[in-house]
């Protein structure tokens, strides 16, 4: 019997192969793995040797797909698929093209399967976010006996964390401490970062117990405190983590640090961390450098924000949003507009943020023109179908009075969302058309779309305008129906409703029903009774809110100084006025100074009121709100002098509101000063002024009729006008009858 021998030449050309396919796997040249394996096909040259295959499998994972299959076909017609390692490189292969089935396919055909097995199996589904499918892989793994290695562990945690699966990270938890995992810092971090999510005090008591933090430790509990409504803890968790010797915060420390700073407001301590960044090198950090914007515009400081984007060396999409975004915050519109069309010649394509955030200035300066403009780009970019960038320009076209456009998009809208709806609803009734805003409401109960808070506090909004007792019991009990009355923000909009209403027994009631107030809470029930005449209660209510532990703000000191001034309680209202600021340490604004004018003047003590102005604060300007309740009281006192003076203030500030010509010319009028209250009447012409026109709300059945001086439109105008002309006739009949008792 002849024996088959491998020739010289051949043999040393397998020898060869083998080993240079192994030198090209280990310097990760796989298109060159590829292209050697295929030349030594054409020279007829087999490999026999199957530790070689896993590398070319490898090679295609990182490069051919449908080569990789061809391979796999190849294996199954020589026999080498039934080596283990060959098996487990081809299920890792179709794993890593997210071929799961396939994947799934090969290890259920393994004769032998071992540990690496059951970890591909594992890993594969949970890396393609399959994490239900991937924690069944793992129960039943771990009811075969394998053990999962570090990263497979890591991936499970992180799929419990995703899936908010507990009870099961619970159990997870107890099978790290038993298989003495728990000495791994990556599986520790995990557990904590799943812990974080939902249990920061589960979390803190891990962090504390653990020997070995590291600076991602320390990241995950201060970012937890920090995302969890905790911002003043998660920096003292950082003083703390400085203090510690050989641990030094990383980029995604600063990050979690910076995000604290902005959400407290704290611009000291913000700076105090900028230097601490410059001083580590982690300046250059995209994200720190995108944290460092959001930090100093919602701390109210545009101008370090532009620095340090300036400063920074690169920059992408989200750092010019976050500089746009930041001025509009702080209100500098004109800058954020200029920014936007910097950012289209910096080479950047703007987005679907920038487009929200440039609409956002559109809508500041009332700009119809420039919305449409927007709107095209938006076409052209195709976005018509992201939902936040049709809802914002909804938002945008509704607030700028053009509402029928906002309804014709809001229509145009095949799947519409909570935020759709909530949004129309808001424009409606922003464009004063309350009834329109209760419509579109109903429509959304017709569509069985369930409102949230936000859609509750519109619809609540909505019948506060209309001031409709009975539409606004009915919106009340559509919050009760949600679920939603006794929540804080519904509660206060509930509140709000029945004090414009002129029911302020159910504004009580609806107050007392919240479950937890707030200083906002608080502050609209003080308005309530304020606009309602009740200045001795909402006096009473505020030092009631003390007892409760909160402090007064500005906005508190606002409503208690109007119930004041429309309460005529002088005396009491300048001296919560003094209080305020010396014992509460109320910053007080020009709202306030012009609400003390208001109040002297509805009192009569004009020359008082005139003496405020003069004497307010440096770097605080008496406003037209000021000036105009002045000329307001002028008018009703008939003091001319003063009323003059004030007249051309309030001219002079808002000389395109109708209001202030109106005050000036009855004044005038009033006083027989002709020519001059013809001369008012006079410029109302020559600058192009609007006049809006007052108007009346009468309620007949389920209908709100509409009336407006000199309009005739009505259908029934003639029989209106006729009754009109005798209720006036029995008025000056009365009035008759009451002198003629007065003189006898």
């Amino acid at each position: 019997m002849r024996l088959l021998t491998i020739p010289m030449q051949l043999s040393q050309k397998l020898y060869y192969g083998s080993s240079r396919l192994r030198d090209l796997c280990s310097s990760g040249k796989w298109q060159e793995i590829l292209c050697y394996f295929q030349e030594m096909q054409k020279d007829g040259v087999q490999l026999a040797d199957p530790a070689v295959y896993p590398s070319i499998l490898k090679a295609c994972s990182n490069v051919s797909f449908s080569y990789g299959k061809s391979l796999h076909a190849y294996l199954i017609k020589t026999g080498f698929e039934s080596h283990t390692s060959i098996d487990n490189s081809t299920i890792d292969f179709y794993s890593k093209y997210g071929c799961l089935d396939d994947a799934s396919g090969v290890f259920g055909c393994m004769r032998s399967r071992d540990s690496v097995s059951w970890n591909i199996m594992v890993y594969g589904y949970l890396d393609h976010g399959a994490f239900g499918e991937g924690l069944w892989w793992f129960k039943k793994a771990r009811r075969a006996g394998f053990e999962p290695n570090n990263s497979t562990l890591v991936l499970v945690i992180q799929a419990c964390r995703s899936m908010g699966a507990k009870k099961e990270g619970q159990t997870l938890h107890g099978y790290v401490i038993n298989g003495g995992f728990l000495a791994i810092n990556s599986v520790q971090n995990s557990l904590l970062s799943m812990y974080v999510d939902g249990e920061m005090d589960s979390a803190r008591k891990m962090f504390d117990e653990m020997l070995d933090r590291d600076v991602v430790s320390w990241s995950v509990v201060i970012g937890g405190y920090v995302h969890g409504g905790k911002a003043q803890v998660g920096l003292q968790m950082f003083l703390k983590m400085s203090s510690e010797v050989g641990t030094e915060p990383d980029g995604v420390t600063m990050v979690g640090v910076l995000k604290a700073c902005a959400d407290l407001g704290d611009v000291t301590m913000g700076s105090l961390v900028h230097g601490l960044v410059i001083r580590r090198g982690l300046d250059n950090d995209l994200f720190v450098g995108n944290s460092l914007i959001d930090m100093y515009s919602k701390c109210s400081n545009a101008d370090s924000a532009f620095n340090a984007f300036k400063e920074m060396p690169q920059r992408n999409n989200v750092s010019w949003n976050s500089i746009i975004y930041g001025f509009i915050l702080n209100e500098q519109h004109l800058e954020a507009l200029s920014l936007f069309y910097c950012m289209g010649k910096d080479g950047f394509e703007t987005d679907e943020v920038s487009l929200v955030n440039v609409l956002q200035t559109c809508k500041h300066f009332v700009d119809p023109l420039r919305f449409k403009s927007v709107h095209c780009v938006m076409i052209r970019r195709g976005y018509e179908s992201n939902e936040m960038v049709m809802n914002s320009l909804i938002d945008a076209y509704a607030k700028c009075s053009l509402v029928e456009h906002a309804r014709k998009l809001f229509n145009g809208i095949k799947r519409r969302d909570v935020v759709a709806w909530s949004t129309m609803i808001s424009g409606f009734t922003h464009g004063g058309r309350p009834g329109d805003a209760i419509a579109v409401f109903q429509e959304m109960q017709q569509a069985e779309e369930k409102p949230n808070a936000v859609t509750i506090i519109n619809l609540l909004e909505a019948c506060s305008v209309l001031a409709q007792f009975k539409k606004s019991k009915w919106a009340h009990a559509v919050a009760v129906r949600q679920g939603l009355a006794t929540e804080v923000a519904v509660g206060t909009a509930i509140v709000d409703m029945y004090s414009k209403c002129g029911e302020i027994e159910a504004s009580r009631r609806a107050f007392d029903q919240i479950l937890e107030k707030n200083i906002i809470s608080w502050s609209a029930m003080i308005a309530a009774y304020g606009i309602n005449g009740l200045a001795y209660e909402a006096l009473a209510l505020h030092d009631e809110m003390k007892l409760h532990g909160l402090k007064p703000n500005a906005v508190t000191t606002l409503n208690v100084l109007s119930a004041c001034s429309h309460g005529g309680l002088v005396k009491e209202g300048l001296s919560f006025f003094d209080s305020m600021a010396q014992d509460h340490g109320v910053e007080l604004g020009l709202e306030h100074y012009s609400c003390i004018v208001d109040m002297l003047s509805r009192a009569g003590k004009l020359n008082s009121a005139m003496d405020f102005i003069k004497k307010m604060p440096e770097g605080l300007e008496a406003g037209a709100n000021a000036w105009g309740a002045l000329l307001s009281a002028c008018r009703s006192y008939g003091n001319g002098k003063l009323g003059s003076e004030a007249a051309s203030h309030v001219l002079e500030l808002e000389p395109l509101n109708s209001t202030g010509y109106l005050l000036a010319s009855g004044m005038y009028a009033a006083g027989r000063f002709w020519a001059d209250a013809a001369n008012v009447r006079k410029l109302v012409k020559e600058r192009g002024v609007k006049v809006v026109a007052g108007y009346s709300l009468v309620h007949v059945g389920n209908t709100c009729c509409k009336f407006v001086a000199g309009d005739y439109s009505h259908s029934q105008a003639g029989d209106i006008r006729s009754m009109v002309e005798f209720l006036h006739s029995c008025m000056k009949m009365e009035k008759r009858i009451d002198l003629g008792v007065t003189e006898w």
